[in-house]
């Protein structure tokens, strides 16, 4: 199935409201039957009936189908938000005494699922270099029953050999879940490579415009009916139609975003590459990554969110910096249609909260749509600085 067809006309039935070429808002709560054998006959499949929002509602359908499309996955559920849909599809495989094997640094949400929320109820974790296969292999235990991957993940980018992890994953009988929200199911889709769930904050690329939040998990047809009959109606962290709406109205433009993205994104990085007070860069697709050759193997693409570091020899330096960038929003999360920067030295000094792992000089850039000369020209003012 082509994208085009997954995002301009599956699942929009248009002869059943009125051939609108947009798919209605159906801004319901509750749904009524004709009779009580109807009514029956739905309560005994919630998944596949319109009963309650708050279970299934025919706009939030419609987006669902587009994405497991997408990701190549038998069927998706979609959640108020990228955190919502990691711990649905978490806490879904794991109970008390259970352990989980997970990549280092990966989203702070998931590191805080994992290591405050989780460990209160008796589920014990590893945290792993992702890029060592050994690594991953020597913390498996016998109470070992997921293996959470992110690759690439957010700030710094590693990735993880997919195509093996699902192999160890599946050697090992554990269920392997990705954050794919780097890539989107538009660069990379995991499933394919055998990896079991795929979770997604689809407030990024997916809808790429900055207003709505929300989380998708997709997966096998009985994974996904398994989390939508405990976890997804216990905990409630539904999307509302509305937003379902406009997420799937960011989805129609969801390619030319990320290409415009990633085209004006490699003009910013040569430009970055060359410029004296620029020490590294980190990006995947940048012949310099280190797993370059493995993200052209399993990646289709990406777009322009990268890090870069500074040549600074103190914070005050760097504060200076971004003082003077006047066309870089300064905020976190990405993939709208805005540029997007995030010093990490403003996450250090902190109270109550420790340091960051990684360098103070390490810039998060994500650039949205602007053109690339005036993105370029605001960077070398901010960079005389230095």
């Amino acid at each position: 199935m082509d994208i085009s067809h997954i995002i301009n006309q599956l699942g929009e039935e248009r002869e059943n409201y009125f051939n609108a070429v947009s798919p209605p808002i159906i801004q319901s709560s509750n749904f009524a039957f004709k009779n009580f054998r109807a009514f029956k006959s739905a309560m005994a499949n919630e998944l596949g009936n319109h009963i309650y929002t708050r279970g299934n509602n025919p706009t939030v359908a419609i987006l669902r189908k587009k994405l497991a499309a997408l990701e190549k996955a038998e069927d998706a559920l979609v959640f108020s938000s990228g955190a919502a849909a990691i711990a649905n599809a978490v806490i879904s495989q794991v109970q008390a005494g259970d352990h989980i094997v997970c990549v280092q640094n990966p989203y702070s949400w998931t590191h805080t699922l994992l290591s405050k929320f989780l460990s209160r109820f008796g589920v014990e974790h590893d945290f792993v270099d992702g890029r060592n296969l050994d690594a991953i292999q020597s913390a498996i235990k016998s109470n070992t029953k997921v293996l959470y991957l992110e690759s690439p993940n957010s700030l710094t980018f590693e990735l993880q050999d997919l195509k093996a992890c699902a192999a160890i994953a599946k050697k090992h009988k554990l269920i392997s879940i990705i954050d794919n929200s780097y890539c989107s199911p538009y660069y990379q889709n995991p499933i394919s490579l055998g990896i079991d769930i795929v979770v997604h904050s689809g407030t990024k690329f997916i809808n790429g415009h900055s207003d709505v939040v929300n989380g998708i998990v997709c997966s096998s047809k009985v994974i996904i009916n398994k989390i939508f009959h405990h976890e997804f109606m216990t905990l409630g962290a539904i999307i509302s139609p509305n937003d379902a709406f406009l997420v799937m109205r960011g989805l129609r433009t969801m390619p030319l975003r990320m290409e415009r993205s990633f085209t004006t994104a490699l003009k910013v990085i040569a430009f970055l590459k060359e410029h004296p007070k620029v020490e590294k860069i980190m990006f995947p697709l940048d012949p310099s990554f280190d797993q370059y050759e493995l993200a052209k193997k399993q990646m289709k693409g990406c777009a322009g969110f990268f890090t870069f570091s500074l040549k600074a020899d103190s914070m005050e330096k760097v504060e200076l910096f971004f003082s003077k960038l006047k066309r870089f929003l300064l905020a976190v999360s990405w993939g709208g249609h805005e540029s997007l920067i995030l010093p990490i030295a403003a996450l250090y000094g902190i109270e109550g909260r420790p340091d960051p792992v990684i360098p103070w000089n390490l810039v998060r850039m994500y650039i949205g749509l602007e053109e690339a000369d005036v993105l370029i020209k605001d960077l070398e003012t901010a960079l005389a600085v230095l």
